[in-house]
């Protein structure tokens, strides 16, 4: 980066091909922004595609700051095989040829829809005793997984496939695993079945309009505009309120100094303990959290 060069900050909310980890995303970005910080907001599995938002530079300070909204999935269910992973790319444990009709599908998507228990996949990344679930499914070692809360706010069947599938439309909240869903369906229906695509059209803020393929990505990096394909910080800080910060308080803002709350118009309406968004000159600043006195900054995203 040249002295005259500005550090990239925002978020790239990049089209997720099947077939690569989200690391290798994040690795790959990270490569065409010149090595600022890349983090991602929730991964996606290597054979699922769709967004995938990168928080890029000083925006992967506002992870804590995100606000966990609903994800929406395109998924086809295929019914007459289950398999080790609960997708295609495992290997098949169990086979069955009861294969469901559609009225049989819509009449229990109702028991999976709403505030529901489930089980997650034991080829997935959270913990028990300290090591991931699918390093302990790879070593051939088993886990008893607890079934634990999940919300499932839609679920449509809007068409049935070839080859006994059955093609789903899911909107749910963060830690819905819809492989589990698809396993689920099988067991249920007593049919075995397994996750045959998925594609994540929505999460969040971001969804498949503002999303931008590795190809674009990687022309944008040889065109030398990368700032094309970047969305601002403040893209998924709409939850929280903004305060223009006064001309006299940019410096004690900079310089980390008090910022009281009677120098800020319309601070009194804030509750305490609010975080905040900082704007100077139409730009953001800084993310702070209103005290009973004083703006507290948290969060520094300026130069």
């Amino acid at each position: 980066m040249t002295q005259n060069e500005k550090a990239l900050c925002g978020f790239i909310n990049v089209l997720k091909p099947p077939g690569m980890t989200s690391s290798q995303v994040v690795g790959l970005v990270r490569r065409l922004v010149d090595g600022e910080k890349v983090g991602h907001g929730g991964t996606l599995d290597p054979e699922a595609a769709g967004v995938l938002p990168l928080m890029i530079g000083k925006a992967a300070r506002l992870f804590d700051y995100m606000q966990d909204k609903e994800k929406v999935y395109f998924a086809e269910v295929a019914f007459g095989a289950s398999t080790d992973t609960q997708d295609a790319q495992g290997k098949v444990v169990e086979v069955g040829k009861k294969f469901p009709s559609e009225a049989d599908i819509l009449s229990v998507l109702p028991e999976f829809t709403g505030d529901i228990m489930q089980r997650p996949p034991i080829f997935s990344a959270l913990k028990q005793d300290g090591k991931r679930l699918y390093q302990l499914a790879r070593s051939g070692q088993t886990a008893e997984i607890p079934a634990r809360p999940a919300k499932v706010h839609e679920l449509e069947l809007l068409r049935m496939a070839e080859n006994h599938g059955a093609i789903l439309k899911i909107r749910c909240a963060k830690g819905f695993y819809v492989r589990s869903l698809c396993h689920d369906l099988g067991q249920r229906l007593g049919c075995p079945s397994h996750m045959r695509f998925l594609l994540r059209a929505q999460s969040g803020v971001f969804t498949l309009d503002t999303s931008v393929t590795l190809e674009k990505l990687q022309a944008a990096k040889e065109a030398g505009c990368m700032e094309s394909v970047l969305l601002p910080p403040q893209t998924a800080l709409g939850h929280l309120p903004s305060l223009n910060v006064p001309e006299s308080m940019e410096k004690p803002l900079r310089n980390g100094g008090k910022l009281p709350i009677g120098r800020f118009p319309g601070a009194d309406e804030i509750p305490e303990g609010q975080n905040v968004c900082l704007w100077v000159g139409g730009r953001l600043m800084a993310i702070a959290q209103r005290g009973s006195k004083e703006m507290k900054p948290k969060t520094w995203l300026g130069e």
